[in-house]
């Protein structure tokens, strides 16, 4: 269920002539552009505190790293143990041995031994040639100590791939918004328009949420604020006395200096995991006097088909240079992105 779509602007409308600025505060496909600098070397203790969510956000490349090093680690240091145990008791090959010596562990006589044996007693395997022989307290000892330490570093492991592979911001992925923005006219009043789409059959409802630094309301005429996602939507904001870009005109509006950044929060139906994608518009990204193409057809089967070579292009319209102010009355309008037209069966359809 999609929960929430917010939209901010960042740097809001400088006087015409304004630099446009060179880098942005959130990249098309949702990045952050911060770098942090500066930072108290104690705080990088946080990371190490909570290290659940380190763990979980390093890259593959190191978990897998971790993963290997945490069971040979683990199964060195105890055969160690195992070997010092044996070396005690005189069970090594080449120790002098008493008759009727009692050995703690049964075929380990060094230290490639002591590897196998503290391998086999960590995985379970259980060959059967080294075992213990209940001779010696501290054998006992170490065998509990062990199984309890492979059996959290098992959990461990697993609960840290298992989350990295269900990470919400992958389900982000296969959610996409349109390269471009638009500004028309729709039933008389102006509008912004951004398209996005979800990739997936899975269904995606939500409602818009705004975020309270500027009010860039978006709205889809569906079900108001609900986004019923099972097919490309377009988002609209209507440019009234309330909207950031009221003053703006086809001239004006190449020349500010601004980011409207986009957010978009859900939750997948299938993992119930919440997520959130992210992209960003600048100025010189919206198009004034344009509107989206349609995506959406029908075949003669029966069946909807959306053609993505047309998701962010759009055509160019009549629309004024600026907002007309007497006409500021009308909000919501028909989703004329979602048109009808029979095709023939021969086109090539891609299922999704």
């Amino acid at each position: 269920a999609l929960r929430s779509l917010c939209a901010t602007v960042k740097n809001l409308f400088n006087e015409p002539g304004h630099p446009n600025p060179k880098t942005r505060l959130v990249t098309k496909d949702g990045h952050c552009n911060i770098e942090l600098g500066n930072v108290e070397y104690s705080n990088h203790f946080a990371y190490l505190l909570d290290f659940w969510t380190t763990f979980v956000e390093i890259r593959w490349r190191f978990v897998i790293l971790l993963f290997v090093a945490s069971f040979m680690g683990s199964w060195f240091v105890f055969s160690l143990l195992w070997y010092w145990i044996a070396k005690n008791n005189g069970d090594l090959s080449g120790q002098n041995r008493t008759n009727g010596h009692l050995r703690c562990i049964d075929n380990v006589n060094g230290l490639t031994t002591a590897f196998l044996y503290s391998l086999e007693t960590q995985t379970t395997i259980g060959y059967g040639g080294r075992a213990l022989t209940g001779h010696c307290a501290g054998s006992v000892a170490l065998i509990v100590v062990q199984s309890l330490v492979g059996v959290f570093i098992n959990c461990f492991m697993c609960g840290v791939i298992l989350a990295k592979i269900s990470l919400p911001k992958k389900r982000a992925k296969t959610v996409t918004f349109s390269d471009t923005a638009a500004i028309c006219l729709k039933k008389g009043s102006l509008c912004l328009l951004i398209r996005v789409a979800n990739l997936r059959k899975t269904l995606l409802i939500g409602k818009t949420v705004i975020l309270d630094q500027v009010d860039i309301d978006f709205a889809v005429d569906a079900g108001k604020d609900n986004l019923f996602f099972v097919c490309p939507l377009t988002l609209y904001h209507v440019i009234d006395r309330s909207s950031p870009f009221y003053k703006l005109s086809a001239d004006t509006l190449p020349q500010q200096d601004f980011e409207l950044v986009v957010f978009l929060d859900g939750t997948a139906e299938s993992t119930s995991s919440s997520c959130q994608v992210r992209t960003s518009y600048i100025p010189q990204e919206i198009q004034w006097g344009y509107n989206f193409l349609p995506i959406i057809t029908r075949t003669k089967t029966g069946k909807y088909y959306v053609d993505f070579s047309n998701f962010s292009k759009s055509v160019r319209v009549a629309v004024p240079h600026c907002e007309n102010h007497n006409n500021l009355t009308k909000r919501g309008i028909d989703n004329l992105g979602f048109q009808v037209i029979d095709i023939p069966d021969s086109v090539d359809v891609t299922k999704m």
